[in-house]
């Protein structure tokens, strides 16, 4: 796996845990686009910078668009009053014009300060001098957004992190609801911990579609499944109760079918040049739990190489039409049975 989830979540680990511990460095440059790990990073410097009792002389926090870089760097300057340092904290760092002119306070930065310098959802200029002076004396922290396929494993890790275990089909399940988004994963985490019976140790679909308020029989991840064993009539009728969906639009559908049927040509090609591959390599190849192994065997069967290259172009003209190019008098949810009835003819 490319540099992720888990080289992030351990730096992330490290800086908070140096923080409980009372050792921070003098700057910290927290982007990225996906805004989970930096704003968690952020908080726990927040809480653990300065007591209560020192906040009120010793911590500022600004937002970008009502300050500058040259307010933020006077008051990184100035010395802590009665405490061992002083918190300076801009948020929305990525919204302050003068952003980059903090490089020069980077560059020598206040012993006694801890700058915290937050981007949500966006990043500094790595060739600039904010970046490069961030990096030499102090902590950057790059989160970037996670793939897809990455998405489960996150969350069985999430959930482990918890003393929890999560079913597969519940991660899957879950990561359709939230995406790539982290915080709303977390957030709809600690809400479900707080229903489920005292001494759950696993977290299932049934428990998901209950606390989360997602219906597993009526999602994209159960279309797919459908698809992939030729289920005609279910699969139609998920897929006109998905196009009805008030908020439904066809390209939030188009890419996670796309991305299963490319995983399925991938797989039978791997499988076409080595039939007796190991469960786990297939598992690796495909970027899924093996608990999904068996739909996707299926698959390889139900679809030919040649049925697959013309649903993936099916795909791409959908997703066109999805965005307004020549759909004709076709609403959106007319779009999805339409192309779900193709995919299956």
């Amino acid at each position: 796996m490319a540099k992720g989830y888990a080289d992030i979540e351990g730096q992330c680990r490290k800086i908070i845990q140096d923080a409980r511990n009372g050792v921070f460095a003098p700057v910290y440059l927290l982007m990225g686009s996906e805004p989970y790990y930096p704003d968690l990073v952020c908080d726990e410097i927040i809480k653990n910078a300065l007591s209560v009792n020192e906040r009120d002389f010793n911590q500022s926090i600004y937002y970008g668009l009502d300050t500058d870089a040259g307010t933020v760097a006077s008051d990184a300057r100035s010395y802590p009053m009665m405490a061992e340092r002083r918190l300076v904290v801009l948020k929305e760092a990525q919204n302050m014009k003068t952003v980059e002119d903090l490089g020069v306070y980077a560059a020598e930065p206040l012993d006694s300060t801890v700058l915290v310098i937050l981007m949500h959802g966006a990043s500094a200029d790595k060739r600039r001098s904010l970046y490069k002076n961030v990096s030499k004396n102090g902590v950057v922290l790059d989160s970037p957004q996670l793939r897809d396929y990455e998405m489960p494993e996150w969350i069985s890790a999430y959930y482990k992190s918890k003393g929890l275990e999560i079913a597969p089909d519940a991660a899957a399940l879950m990561s359709e609801y939230a995406g790539a988004d982290l915080g709303k994963i977390a957030l709809e985490t600690d809400k479900m911990m707080k229903s489920l019976p005292d001494g759950t140790k696993r977290v299932t679909a049934s428990d998901v579609e209950k606390n989360v308020g997602i219906s597993r029989e009526f999602s994209i991840f159960e279309l797919t499944k459908e698809l992939s064993y030729r289920r005609v009539q279910k699969a139609l009728r998920i897929a006109a109760y998905i196009g009805s969906g008030p908020k439904f639009a066809m390209p939030m559908a188009v890419a996670p079918i796309f991305t299963h049927f490319y995983r399925i040509l991938k797989y039978g090609a791997a499988l076409r040049r080595n039939p007796s591959m190991p469960r786990a390599d297939k598992a690796r190849l495909l970027g899924v739990n093996p608990f999904f192994l068996d739909e996707y065997d299926t698959a390889v069967r139900n679809y030919s190489p040649g049925k697959l290259m013309r649903i993936i172009s099916l795909l791409e003209e959908y997703d066109f039409k999805g965005k307004g190019g020549e759909c004709g008098e076709a609403g959106q949810d007319e779009l999805l049975v339409e192309l779900v009835t193709k995919i299956l003819a």
